[in-house]
């Protein structure tokens, strides 16, 4: 049965979960644990919190699984509630910078610097650290990104979803789907000062 789970598809390892089977669960997060991490970074912009959101994530999915319709992609579930634990965590934030007075103080500390804090595991060449310093400053520009084009342009350009895969997971028709991700380039295009 443990060497079935590995080719079970997404619906057999979601009732073999709810039958109690502890190993269908670690097959599912195996499974999808990328997916939901790379949203979850492009929601947050920092290793850490993008490593809690995907915890968040999964808790909760595990919680809600007898909720899960196998007829739709596990992964377009697993993305929703990635995407609500990344509004909450970004909400958390500015609650956070509310109350400690953040701006009050005089610390313009912004993404990049605070990023700049996290250990590269992997030493690298100057080039490397040219790529980092980019990745940070379009992971900023997208954190800056108002929700609804933040959302679309993470699905569409971090994940590789199709227009209309994103429509059905939002609730949206293709066409406003198709131009949140083309106003989002567009204001990111802008920010980063690059052409159009």
């Amino acid at each position: 049965m443990r060497h079935g789970l590995d080719q079970a598809d997404d619906a057999a390892l979601v009732r073999a979960a709810l039958a109690g089977d502890e190993q269908a669960y670690r097959h599912l997060m195996v499974r999808h644990r990328q997916a939901v991490y790379r949203v979850a970074w492009a929601q947050t912009g920092q290793a850490d919190a993008a490593l809690d959101v995907t915890q968040e994530t999964f808790i909760a999915a595990f919680a809600a699984l007898a909720r899960y319709d196998p007829k739709r992609p596990m992964r377009w579930w697993l993305g929703r509630i990635a995407l609500n634990k990344g509004r909450d965590w970004r909400r958390r934030q500015a609650v956070r910078r509310f109350w400690l007075g953040w701006r009050a103080t005089g610390d313009d500390r912004g993404g990049e610097e605070l990023a700049a804090q996290v250990p590269d595991p992997a030493p690298g060449p100057e080039q490397e650290a040219g790529a980092r310093a980019e990745l940070v400053r379009t992971a900023d520009a997208i954190a800056g990104l108002p929700a609804p084009l933040r959302e679309a342009i993470v699905l569409h350009g971090v994940e590789g979803m199709a227009q209309r895969d994103i429509a059905a997971l939002l609730g949206l028709s293709e066409k406003a789907v198709e131009t949140r991700v083309y106003r989002a380039r567009k204001r990111l295009a802008q920010v980063l000062g690059e052409e159009d």
